[in-house]
């Protein structure tokens, strides 16, 4: 493949890079007026990355190709990496973190993993308080979906890149006739989803600061917060239950809501096979996690038994990462069941990571039909989801992505396990990043400052796999896409 083949990869990075500088601004403003000491680290942040995008875009800004399948895969791996090591550039130069941290947290930004290598978050820069949350905000419905919405003006159509990025293993689907007017819809309902959330924390007791940075976590299920404590910062049973409430919304199909919103109807959401089985899991696992530490006396009533497993649970299945409590330290096998039950995540079109639970249902779906085949094996069961009978792809789909999640989890353990000492520590944090979960186990569940550079290294790639679900990455691996 000839090098002008990569021109409209290479035009579309550009061009992101160049909107991702314009993010600095907002943090280059707190510093301005904090004068916390970072304007010049966001300056020069803004001027290195918009650079960059411009470099990277006037040598092939007459390049009109259409993008075919093929190149969606190669533009959405290209575009986050090229976010993910540009995000780091602020921590470098403002809080002179090194190179490893300062990528793994703004990959694990990005892609709303929530994991940090930072300590000490009630006392740093304002500024950089606010870039950290931010990062999630814009990871959260996807740094590529926000560039189909302008993709029209650069006369490429965005279809290939939507179907690339978009997760879960139904991907056909639109919500409206164009592509870029489905990503400014789902975009819109993110930004009033943001302004709830927020107005809500405010008024439970935030500071308008602490209302805000939380309410990008809080809708982008990431994580991150503006204290060690995370939520359980502010001790305050309302906000906890406002923050399980806007997480349960952000975890659901973005299609869904938009189709309530435009029908003016309730009935989308009852009639979603996916949404009954999430709510059902859910519910599951709270009585489970609130009878365990009851029973434990690990609170002193069973009110705050209920408060805090509800929370937990919503928090590691959704893999927000919030927490209330140190959960590494709860006794008996709660931090496992909670740090296994990520692998679940939300529902497919939602800014959670996971195995989706559309996938969950397709896997118990099929099951049962494989039991049913052996009791009659010349029977025909077609595999449904919501009445409307799936092709055998999506059914081959699901199983493939399964066996690369198990080898992934296999492969990345084994590496990481010759680095950390710890083997507890070395299977949670590869099972909490390929998940885009962040809280993990052992040497790790408190931060993940003290592993080596080679592990944050490995984990950002990991968080990066998750995000994108895995195929989209592993594709271009193979040397069957590189060639002709």
């Amino acid at each position: 493949m000839q090098f002008r083949a990569y021109a409209p990869v290479q035009r579309i990075v550009g061009v992101l890079l160049v909107f991702l500088s314009l993010g600095f601004v907002p943090p280059l403003l707190f510093a301005l007026f904090s004068h916390d000491g970072t304007f010049s680290a966001f300056a020069v942040s803004l001027l290195v990355v918009a650079v960059s995008g411009i470099a990277l875009y006037l040598p092939v800004r007459r390049s009109h190709r259409d993008l075919r399948i093929r190149d969606g895969f190669l533009v959405v791996v290209a575009c986050w990496a090229a976010v993910c090591l540009a995000g780091a550039v602020p921590f470098v130069l403002a809080i002179d973190a090194s190179i490893p941290d300062a990528v793994f947290e703004s990959t694990s930004g990005l892609t709303t993993t929530g994991a940090t290598v930072f300590t000490g978050l009630d006392d740093m820069p304002i500024s950089i308080l606010w870039y950290r949350q931010q990062l999630q905000w814009m990871g959260g419905l996807g740094i590529i979906v926000l560039a189909v919405a302008i993709l029209p003006m650069l006369r490429i159509g965005g279809m290939q890149v939507y179907k690339a990025e978009v997760t879960g293993p139904v991907k056909e689907s639109r919500l409206t006739p164009r592509i870029a007017e489905t990503a400014k819809a789902l975009w819109l309902i993110y930004i009033g989803l943001t302004v709830l959330c927020a107005a809500a924390y405010w008024a439970a007791g935030m500071s308008l600061f602490d209302a805000v940075g939380h309410s990008f976590s809080t809708i982008a299920t990431a994580g991150f917060s503006t204290h060690d404590a995370s939520i359980g910062y502010f001790d305050s049973a309302l906000i906890d239950w406002l923050a399980v409430f806007f997480i349960l919304v952000a975890s659901l199909n973005f299609g869904l809501h938009y189709l309530a919103l435009r029908r003016a109807t309730a009935q989308v959401y009852l009639r979603d096979p996916e949404l009954k089985l999430f709510v059902l899991l859910l519910l599951i696992i709270s009585a489970a996690a609130t009878l365990l530490l009851w029973q434990l006396d690990v609170y002193p009533s069973f009110w705050e038994s209920l408060r805090h497993a509800v929370f937990q649970s919503i928090s590691y299945m959704t893999t927000t990462g919030f927490a209330t409590a140190e959960v590494y330290n709860w006794p008996g096998t709660l931090p496992l069941l909670l740090l296994l039950i990520s692998a679940f995540g939300g529902c497919a079109g939602a800014t959670t990571g996971g195995f989706k639970i559309i996938r969950v249902y397709l896997l118990t779906k099929q099951g049962i039909r494989e039991l049913k085949r052996l009791i009659h094996p010349r029977s025909v069961v077609p595999l449904k989801l919501g009445g409307r009978t799936l092709n055998q792809e999506v059914a081959n789909a699901v199983w493939g992505f399964v066996s690369l999640y198990i080898l992934c989890v296999v492969v990345l353990t084994l590496i990481v396990s010759g680095i950390e000492a710890d083997l507890v520590t070395a299977v949670s944090i590869v099972f909490s990043s390929l998940n885009n979960l962040g809280p993990a186990l052992g040497q790790a569940g408190a931060n993940y400052g003290g592993l080596a550079d080679a592990t944050k290294w490995i984990m950002s790639f990991a968080m990066l796999l998750g995000r994108l679900e895995i195929f989209t990455i592993l594709v271009l691996l193979t040397p069957t896409y590189w060639k002709h």
